[in-house]
């Protein structure tokens, strides 16, 4: 059983999350994981439950609250790891292990590094603990006072260990990953001087010089703006260092070229933007077509490249920080793509389909490609394979986005991706258009003359795309979508990519690289049904391949007895908040009620298989009704047409709107969307 609080409030036992309820309950939970085996008085949970005078009933809700919690960590077999929530008096304990908190073991890791004694130990043990976050802390909590500084301090936590493993790496000579850390913990907290000093310094020792004046000076008009203060001691400090050694010419050390990707292996959120969170089809050969010379190839980002993950944020990487008059283009090229995706293999015909489509100069327009396909098929980790292999011919820079088309949160709006884009391509805050209109037309006019590659992922619709297309005939954009997004094919001539799901030879050789060979070629009939059971999907065989590895001694054909229980399947396919029920939610969600309601008839069918007269009679549509939604579904990749009013819906699909149906208890109006537009996410 875990507890954490780097993120979410949440608590998970084996592969499942506990229930926790509202917000409230949360928070009393989020109190006591502060305070453990610590007596916390019920007045202290009254005034940190509510900000403004609490209600003559609090005491009762509050006890109600802890009595829901206990009960939960009951049923979640809290006892077999002395976990117990009692009451003292007036007051409440949970007395449990510390280490079961991920803010504690995120404390014993960042006591433990020591970043300039022994740097090469830091560095791993601080990735670590920054790889605990999930998020902002305790999200999900109440928003009074105390939970806010609780939250704050904490984040000050995260911030000095980022600060830490910036060290390490310089103190290791590593000034790019240096750099590529602290970037984008300088962009999220432009006024946290120490962390802006690290990176004045990591940009000097890798020969950019004017980019670490620039940030000083940048940070200065900051303080001065809001603050109404100077630089203190040690931003003043870093900026006479470089200003002397410069002027010494001594100090600079070239940029090293081959620094190794910057992020942590992320298992999460959501939603990551990132290929590492997705649990799509990462793999390990490399396949397809060969880089152009050049590249940076599957192994290894460029130096610069900041991958999500590596100190709990998501986007950033230090090539993009200069900040100059915002439409030269001397200084370093930006390179926002994530880390390559880690055991990458197979997917030759769509790498090749890619190449043809991106590197087409011949209509003399920006080439524009759509990977679109089913949650959970490696969509992400396809077009980051390709962007890393072919980054060489986009010497101008590559950018990357997650548009959170699909995800639990609001989709990315075009001002805020333009925003990341035009400062990463050097151009000042202040300078930055407000409107997405207006940025647009700048964004284009920035990059007509440039080789850039721009990969935006997770794109609910073509509307959401349009704005961040760049307008030079050298540019390309690949863009991923559970949708097809067939506005951007008939609007602006985009080339879909169709991804599908595995079959039995390259799902088992997934597992073999995930598991390793020798564990697959024991059984390799086990290894057949295992595919057949995650419906080919790389998602689902990852989680699969995960619950293997936590259980080193199950031949795959245990995993595939249990499997067969359809009552318990989607819950094994998971691994914390990644699996393919979650994937599978998001799309739903962005779905009409109508349409939703018609996948749930859907599930109903025997096979599988059915036609546009057997879909309006399960739904009690009538036929246009009927053949409109199926449509629909069909662009969202929720069901199959494999001929002209043949429809398929997968096993795992109907699973879910199956399971979907039983809790709504209303036939499965449960969408939120328009029903008239595809939406998109990780997988």
């Amino acid at each position: 059983m875990e507890f954490s609080l780097l993120g979410p409030i949440a608590v998970t036992t084996g592969s499942m999350e506990l229930s926790l309820g509202p917000a409230k309950r949360r928070s009393v939970l989020a109190l006591l994981l502060l305070q453990p085996n610590t007596t916390v008085p019920l007045e202290q949970l009254i005034d940190s439950l509510w900000e403004d005078e609490p209600p003559e009933h609090a005491r009762t809700v509050v006890q109600g609250h802890v009595s829901r919690l206990r009960a939960t960590l009951a049923e979640g077999g809290a006892e077999a790891y002395g976990i117990e929530l009692t009451t003292h008096g007036s007051a409440y304990l949970l007395r449990m292990p510390e280490e079961l908190i991920d803010a504690h073991r995120f404390g014993e890791l960042v006591a433990l590094a020591r970043p300039e004694a022994a740097p090469a130990d830091a560095v791993p043990l601080l990735r670590e603990a920054l790889g605990l976050w999930r998020g902002p802390a305790l999200t999900g909590t109440v928003t009074s006072p105390p939970f806010a500084a609780a939250a704050h301090a904490l984040e000050e936590r995260r911030l000095t260990a980022v600060e830490a493993l910036g060290r390490a790496h310089g103190t290791l000579g590593e000034h790019e990953q240096a750099a590529a850390i602290l970037y984008s913990a300088a962009v999220n907290h432009p006024l946290r001087e120490g962390l802006i000093a690290g990176l004045m310094r990591a940009l000097f020792r890798t020969g950019r010089q004017s980019d670490a004046l620039e940030w000083f000076h940048r940070t200065r008009r900051l303080l001065n703006e809001e603050l109404g203060v100077d630089p203190g001691e040690r931003l003043r400090g870093a900026y006479e260092e470089i200003l002397r050694a410069e002027a010494a010419g001594g100090g600079r050390t070239k940029p090293t070229g081959g620094a190794r990707a910057t992020g942590a292996a992320a298992g999460g959120t959501a939603g990551d933007g990132r290929a590492g969170a997705s649990g799509e089809n990462r793999s390990a050969t490399g396949g397809g077509p060969r880089p152009v010379p050049g590249g940076t190839g599957a192994a290894g980002a460029r130096g610069g490249e900041a991958a999500p993950g590596a100190d709990g944020t998501r986007t950033g990487t230090p090539d993009g920080a200069r900040a100059g008059s915002g439409s030269g283009r001397a200084g370093a090229a930006p390179r926002l793509l994530p880390r390559p995706p880690a055991r990458f293999l197979g997917r030759e015909d769509q790498l090749t389909a890619l190449t043809a489509v991106l590197t087409d100069r011949a209509t003399g327009e920006s080439p524009l490609a759509v990977v679109a396909g089913p949650a959970g098929v490696g969509k992400t980790a396809c077009a980051v394979q390709w962007a890393h292999l072919y980054a060489g011919s986009f010497p101008d820079g590559q950018l990357f986005a997650d548009l959170r088309g699909f995800g639990e949160g609001d989709e990315a709006s075009p001002a805020e991706i333009l925003r990341d884009f035009l400062l990463a391509l050097g151009t000042p805050p202040e300078r930055v258009p407000g409107s997405a209109q207006a940025a647009s037309a700048l964004f284009r006019s920035l990059v007509a003359e440039r080789r850039l590659l721009v990969v935006l992922d997770n794109a609910r619709s073509s509307a959401q795309v349009r704005p961040l297309l760049p307008g030079g005939p050298r540019c390309a954009t690949v863009v991923t979508s559970r949708s097809r997004l067939d506005g951007l094919v008939a609007t602006d001539c985009a080339r879909p990519v169709g991804l599908q799901t595995l079959g039995h030879e390259e799902g088992a050789a997934l597992l073999g690289a995930m598991l390793g060979p020798d564990r697959v070629a024991e059984d390799p009939a086990a290894a057949r049904e295992l595919v057949d059971l995650c419906d080919g999907l790389p998602l689902a065989l990852r989680a699969a391949a995960a619950q293997l590895t936590a259980r080193p001694r199950w031949r795959l054909a245990r995993l595939a007895a249990a499997l067969r229980d359809e009552r318990r399947r989607l819950a094994l396919l998971s691994a914390e908040d990644t699996g393919i029920a979650a994937a599978l939610r998001m799309s739903v969600a962005r779905l009409s009620a109508d349409d939703a309601q018609l996948l749930s008839a859907l599930a109903t069918s025997a096979d599988g298989h059915l036609n546009a007269s057997l879909a309006a009679a399960l739904a009690g549509y009538d036929p246009e009704r009927t053949q409109d939604g199926l449509d629909r579904l069909a662009e969202m990749h929720l069901v199959d047409e494999e001929a002209t009013d043949v429809y398929t819906i997968s096993t795992l699909t109907q699973l879910f709107a199956r399971d979907e149906r039983g809790e709504s208890g209303d036939g499965g109006k449960r969408g939120t969307g328009d029903g008239s537009k595809g939406s998109d996410g990780r997988g």
